[in-house]
């Protein structure tokens, strides 16, 4: 029996994770710090938004100078591809907490636990992104996906953000459940949750012949499991009331960090583990993606309120995403996480415009945005830019991440669906174009100016020079992306 103990394995093994332990901790203590306040004064939050800030940028550049490598068996890798997801999330981390500063303040306690579960949140979405097996997989899905549910009702004064928890509880229980249901099966199929395994075992069935019945039913299990995280229609229906009743700030971290993590973990399931099973799922994400768009956007037009609209506007641009899925490569891989890179700055954005605009008015209602240019010409410049980018048009981050992943779809031979996604967004411009003219139409609700706080302004302008810069100078970005996508093909 061999006692000596491997010093260079044990520091191989967690110099790959330390990023993840380090927000931990920081988190944790961020919420031992903050037990025991309930009553603490309101200017104590910007302590504790001030000490979130600094873990997030240290772990921020912590994952940029954190080498390659794997860890643990090879059930966690720290790999490009997985660099640029959580950069992602943490990029939505501090956009959440910069715009929760004034949110926070009013909250009449808990105001450090809000912090530190949004870093709770942030270390199970980091650790999905780099897992490789299932089960590490699904159980850092849970840590993150539980925190949300308390930060969607962390309100406990508004009765719709209680409502919201209520539901995001339930309904994302079930989709646990049915996502643990089809690894169950393909683990049953295949004898091994670990991917690469599972890549070999199906590519067996692949050459064998038709695939099995359970391996059909293990794909529709885990691709719905999958559908409920993303939003995409018809499993979205959380998402309008979700958006609406939870705090502001959350419902945009929501939209953005938690579809970044789900995306990188769909990518390597999908893309790497379950490749040979193409002929199954890849039809049936081209249809979800098409009804995405179509659910999404029909939806938003009718809707009167803003954070309702975004919600809707939200399933649409995720089946804008999945176009980049249908093909199957490292340049569909690129064009998704170009995508998501976008949003983060673009829907990030529209939500912090809304929780300047509502924190002066009291107002998530279309209708009251009008004459907001005479009111606040910096936020209505602002959430016309962001809008402008949500809809695809240049010179912004939008635009390219539209044409990047249909461009992905057309050389994977779907173009059907690309026209879908230009119908779509012709659609989309309506809905987005009537607020823009709402904003600069003259009203007869007032031209009293109000201020936008130095926080959100913060927020704003980071947001801001994202969709520009990234709309005008992309290169950099996506040839780093497209050498993480091939690497992460390459490897397993």
């Amino acid at each position: 029996m061999n006692l000596n103990f491997d010093f260079a394995s044990f520091y191989a093994d967690w110099a790959v994770i330390l990023p993840e332990c380090f927000l931990f901790i920081w988190g944790a203590l961020i919420l031992a710090w903050a037990t025991g306040k309930r009553d603490e004064a309101p200017g104590g939050s910007g302590v504790f938004a001030i000490a979130t800030l600094l873990g997030v940028l240290a772990t921020a550049v912590w994952v940029a100078i954190t080498p390659d490598g794997a860890a643990f068996g090879g059930t966690f890798v720290f790999d490009r591809m997985s660099v640029v997801f959580k950069e992602i999330v943490l990029g939505a981390v501090l956009l959440a907490v910069i715009s929760s500063i004034g949110t926070v303040g009013r909250l009449r306690a808990h105001r450090g636990e809000y912090y530190g579960l949004i870093l709770m949140s942030a270390v199970g979405m980091m650790l999905m992104v780099s897992a490789t097996e299932l089960l590490t997989l699904y159980v850092s899905l849970e840590l993150s996906t539980i925190v949300l549910y308390a930060l969607a009702a962390f309100d406990k004064t508004n009765r719709r953000s209680g409502e919201a928890g209520l539901k995001y509880v339930i309904l994302g229980g079930i989709s646990s459940a049915i996502l643990l249901y089809g690894i169950a099966l393909l683990y049953g199929l295949t004898q091994s949750t670990d991917l690469q395994t599972i890549k070999t075992a199906v590519w067996g069935m692949y050459m064998d012949g038709p695939f099995p019945p359970g391996m059909t039913l293990a794909l529709i299990f885990i691709l719905a499991g999958f559908g409920f995280k993303l939003a995409l229609a018809p499993f979205h229906m959380w998402v309008p009331d979700v958006y609406e009743g939870a705090p502001t700030p959350i419902t945009a971290y929501l939209s953005v960090a938690s579809k970044a993590a789900a995306l990188a973990a769909f990518v390597r399931v999908f893309f790497v583990g379950l490749e040979s099973a193409e002929g199954i799922w890849g039809h049936a994400i081209a249809a979800l993606a098409a009804l995405a768009m179509i659910v999404g956007n029909v939806t938003a037009i009718v809707q009167t309120n803003i954070k309702r609209m975004l919600a809707y506007s939200s399933v649409a641009q995720i089946g804008y995403v999945m176009v980049g899925a249908v093909a199957l490569d490292a340049y569909g891989a690129t064009a998704m996480a170009y995508y998501m890179l976008a949003y983060l700055f673009t829907n990030m954005g529209a939500f912090i415009c809304v929780i300047a605009f509502s924190e002066r008015t009291g107002s998530d209602e279309i209708m009251d945005y009008s004459g907001l240019a005479r009111r606040s010409p910096m936020l209505a410049a602002f959430f016309t830019l962001f809008l402008i980018s949500l809809t695809g048009i240049p010179p912004t981050a939008g635009f390219l991440a539209k044409y990047y992943v249909f461009l992905a779809g057309i050389n994977a031979g779907y173009m059907w669906l690309v026209i879908v996604g230009l119908l779509t967004s012709v659609i989309a411009l309506y809905y987005y174009a009537t607020v823009i003219r709402r904003m600069y139409f003259p009203s007869d609700l007032g031209d009293m100016p109000f201020p936008v706080s130095r926080s959100l302004v913060t927020a704003l302008t980071i947001a801001a020079l994202g969709v520009l810069y990234f709309g005008i100078f992309p290169g950099a970005f996506v040839a780093f992306v497209q050498d993480a996508a091939r690497q992460l093909l390459a490897a397993l």
